[in-house]
Order: C-alpha cells, then structure tokens, then sequence
C-alpha cells in the first residue's frame, strides 16, 4: 500500500505544474510536503516567494498538511540550507523530488557560458546537494526516497529539439548522478530514481487544464517512485498521458567489460568503416 502517514517530504518547484501536482497527490496519502519554489518566470528568471506561499494556502485549503519553505537551490550551499531548514523544523526528512527546473533555447552559435552554468546549477547541480545534504539523514534512518528529473529530449536523440543543448547536458547528467546514488544508498534502503515527465504546463506555454498530458497523469508515477513501495534505485520513469514506462542503460549478456565487448572485431580505420552496419546496431544482441 502506497502510504506517507507520519512522513516529511521536500519537493522543489512545487509550486506549479507538475510539481503541484506531486504535492497534492503525495499530501493526500498523508504527507507534510514542503514546496520549495522562487516564483522564477518561464525562462527561469527571477523570483517571487508569494508563488510557493499561495500554492501552499491552496492545497492546505483541501485540507491536506502543505507548507512553503523559503531556500534558493542555485547553489551547493543554499541547497544545504534548505534541507537544514527542513530539519530543523521537522526534524525528519523522507523523500526529495527535485522537479524545479526551465527550458531554455539557444543554438549552438549563441549559448553564453552564463546561462549554460545557470541550467546546470539548477538541473543538475541542485539534485545532487540536494541529495548531499539529506543523504546523513536518510541514511542514519535507514530509509530515504529521491526522485531526480530529466527528460527524452536529452535521453533519446530522435526526440531532441534544436537549441537545447545546455538542457540535454544538464539532463544527462542527472542520469549518471542517479546511477550512482542509487548504487551508492542501496545498503542505507536510500533508493534514488529519475523521472522523465511530459505534460502541457507553463513550460508549455499552457495556462489552465490541458485536455491531454496532465500533470496529474504524470504525479502517481512519482508518488511511487518517493514512496517505501518503491524498494529499487536506478531506473528512469518514462511518464506521460498516464502511461509509464521504467527504462535504464543494459549491458548486453555475456560482455566481459572493458576487455571483451562481444562486438565486431576491427584493427583499421577502414575495418570499422566497413562493419559500421553492424557495430551501430541499437539494443544489440551478443555475438553468437
């Protein structure tokens, strides 16, 4: 039974979109859920706390135990902060969702180091002091749930989109910081994953309640994932239009890795030009 009875839980962002969502389901099986949220616009600029404390007002006007807490994210030690604040108030934290985030467009002639640096602050830097700073307590608990965000357009190239190359790279990286932490917590019962959400909100350009792609259709996913029902670290959770999808990078069976890759075999340049048919084969099976 999925259950947050007696349970604390920070989720950043959450104060619209799909964080809200999260809060409000995760509230509602018995969560005190704290929203992190600056009130930053569309393109992740500046700051307005009165978003995080009105989105607080409104779930706590369901009935369901919400609570703003103020903290900026854009650095290792605010992220510290904040997860101290947490304590400090509660003196418990169970669950991390780092949702906050942006989409940023720019081609590759014209990304200023600036901006790149402030997508990866906020993307990829964040879930990882985030995850820093609550890991003592989690794993003095011995429980601990994180769940961390990326995106197909980073994971898939099929589904990237020009301009979004500081998003992709902050993406990825959110992937191999979960492959770690969830190899690293697995003995503490701390089990960190990511989710890959698509829903129309704000980031959209959408206002109101889309008829498809639903951020609520997307939360339950993530309610799993920051639960105690979940017990396994490392996945992505493909999630979109209520449907699910839980996928991770496999070795093929039989590779004794790095030294016999049960691949083609090639000494030359042109060897590797003349099998690429084969070496670029997607999902592959071991050679037989």
């Amino acid at each position: 039974m999925v259950d947050f009875s007696g349970q604390v839980v920070l989720i950043t962002g959450a104060a619209r979109g799909l964080g809200f969502a999260y809060a409000r389901c995760i509230a509602a099986l018995g969560a005190t859920v704290l929203i992190q949220d600056i009130g930053a616009d569309s393109n992740g600029s500046g700051a307005d706390p009165k978003v995080a404390v009105k989105a607080a007002e409104t779930l706590g006007a369901e009935g369901l135990d919400v609570q703003a807490i103020a903290g900026d994210i854009g650095t290792r030690a605010g992220c510290h902060n904040l997860c101290q604040d947490v304590l400090n108030i509660h003196g418990r934290l169970d669950a991390l969702i780092h949702n906050a985030g942006w989409v940023a467009h720019a081609d590759i002639e014209s990304i200023e180091e600036q901006d790149f640096d402030h997508m990866m602050d906020i993307s990829a830097k964040a879930p990882l002091w985030l995850a820093q700073s609550a890991w003592p307590t989690m794993k003095a608990a011995g429980y601990g749930r994180i769940v961390m965000t990326t995106s197909c357009r980073a994971l898939y190239p099929q589904y990237v989109q020009h301009g979004l190359t500081a998003y992709a790279a902050a993406k990825m990286a959110v992937v191999g910081i979960t492959n770690v932490l969830a190899a690293e917590g697995e003995k503490d019962n701390i089990i960190v994953n990511a989710v890959s959400p698509v829903a129309k909100t704000r980031m959209w350009g959408v206002e109101g309640e889309p008829e498809e792609l639903r951020a609520s259709e997307v939360a339950v996913g993530v309610v799993y994932l920051a639960s105690a029902a979940c017990t396994e670290g490392g996945w992505i959770l493909r999630a979109a239009n209520g449907q699910f999808h839980a996928t991770r990078a496999m070795e093929a069976a039989g590779v004794d890795y790095p030294r016999d890759l049960q691949a083609i075999q090639a000494s030359t340049a042109q060897e590797v030009a003349d099998n690429w048919s084969s070496i670029a084969i997607p999902n592959r099976e071991p050679r037989s």
